[in-house]
């Protein structure tokens, strides 16, 4: 009759150990039904299910690996598994998996028992916790603010996902730490392209705002965005009534704007690395081409798409070229690149600021809320408020040790 067994190591982590204790099993033809293994700060914890054959008795296993154990100056726990426990764990590998990340400027415990209350509540179990933020040293602790990140992956079959999201906005907006919860699915392991809006997401200032300030007319044309931006006003006729107040403008003024702008902390290392890792880059913007081609040149991205200020006699006449790129416009030209690139939209990640990037955030496997207004996180699957653009590293599960800038 065979023998299922737990076997649980824990204790100071060093080189051999592993290799030592599965020899010993190896000898008794054991089989190894799961295993993991996690070292916090060199002490490690070893979990071992095993399949004992029923030629071989579990006394002899069990006498040698303590007797190893005690060489080693290590822990060892073992526990029975009854048949009918196993079949129960095999079936639950059929519940869904997500993904948990939570990253902010540091990590509590107050933070932590508060999303693991609302999986518990939610009947979602956590089966691991990996954390993909640097080691920061003491001495950086108090003077030094660096990202903090942890991935926790679960498992369970949630009755209201919408429910858990509106508890982690809450939290969120209490503790001020980012939640993000994604379905585990194959996609989530392999993006292949970001699509940035790019006024208050890759540039931190509203172009046509900069544009006002140089026409005069500043207060006027701030007010109509921000009116747009909480989604009050149709974006075509937003920006057409800002463009009517900037007719007789300079060209040579947009020069002047594009060398005052910067770009948004973290633009220039997420662009880096997602190129490095092979992704394709976007920016669908409802601002103007000229804006995006300069930053296109300046990160390497891969594909602009904007809105064409039209220009007579050097001056701006108010109006643009061709079709306004709107909401739906933005939306479009997402399924239009995944299209040419022959990708999934799951292995789309979208990412922006204002009402009018929702259709495109919602439309791309992954859709990111970037320091956005309440409306804007409310209505995508995904936030950041609390970090720069390169935080987005951590949501496709990238480590600080991972990345090359």
């Amino acid at each position: 009759m065979h023998e299922l067994i737990m076997i649980h190591i824990y204790g100071q982590d060093k080189p051999g150990l592993a290799s030592q204790m599965t020899g010993i099993l190896a000898e008794y033809e054991v089989e190894i039904l799961d295993m993991g293994q996690t070292v916090i700060h060199d002490n490690l914890s070893l979990g071992i299910l095993i399949r004992i054959p029923s030629e071989h008795e579990a006394a002899p296993i069990v006498k040698e690996v303590l007797f190893a154990a005690h060489d080693l100056d290590i822990n060892v726990k073992f526990r029975p598994i009854s048949d009918d426990r196993y079949t129960d764990w095999v079936a639950a590998s059929g519940k869904k998996r997500y993904i948990v990340t939570l990253l902010g400027r540091k990590l509590t415990a107050r933070h932590m028992a508060e999303v693991s209350r609302v999986l518990a509540d939610n009947a979602l179990n956590i089966d691991g916790i990996t954390r993909l933020s640097g080691r920061m040293p003491i001495s950086d602790m108090e003077k030094v603010e660096k990202p903090s990140c942890v991935e926790l992956s679960i498992r369970g079959n949630p009755s209201n996902l919408e429910v858990i999201r509106k508890e982690f906005l809450d939290i969120t907006a209490r503790l001020g730490i980012d939640i993000a919860l994604q379905e585990d699915t194959p996609y989530r392991r392999n993006r292949r392209m970001v699509a940035f809006d790019m006024d208050s997401t890759l540039i931190q200032a509203e172009v046509i705002d900069e544009l006002a300030r140089e026409a005069g007319v500043g207060d006027e044309v701030v007010a109509i965005t921000e009116s747009a931006m909480r989604g009050e006003i149709d974006f075509k006729e937003s920006l057409r009534r800002r463009l009517k107040l900037l007719e007789g403008l300079q060209e040579s003024s947009m020069q002047k704007v594009a060398q005052r702008i910067p770009l948004t902390d973290g633009a220039e290392r997420l662009i880096a690395n997602l190129r490095q890792f092979g992704y394709k880059t976007a920016i669908l913007s409802g601002g103007f081409t000229y804006f995006g081609r300069i930053l296109q040149e300046k990160l390497g991205v891969d594909y602009v798409y904007a809105n064409e200020l039209e220009i007579k006699d050097g001056k701006l006449t108010g109006n643009v070229v061709g079709d306004i790129v709107d909401a739906a416009k933005k939306a479009e030209l997402l399924q239009m690149l995944a299209e040419k690139e022959e990708i999934n939209l799951q292995q789309v990640i979208a990412v922006g600021d204002g009402a009018n990037d929702l259709p495109m955030l919602n439309l791309a496997g992954l859709g990111i809320a970037f320091h956005a207004k309440p409306v804007v996180k409310e209505g995508a699957r995904q936030s950041i408020s609390t970090l720069g653009l390169d935080s987005i590293l951590y949501l496709v599960g990238v480590r600080d040790r991972d990345t090359l800038i």
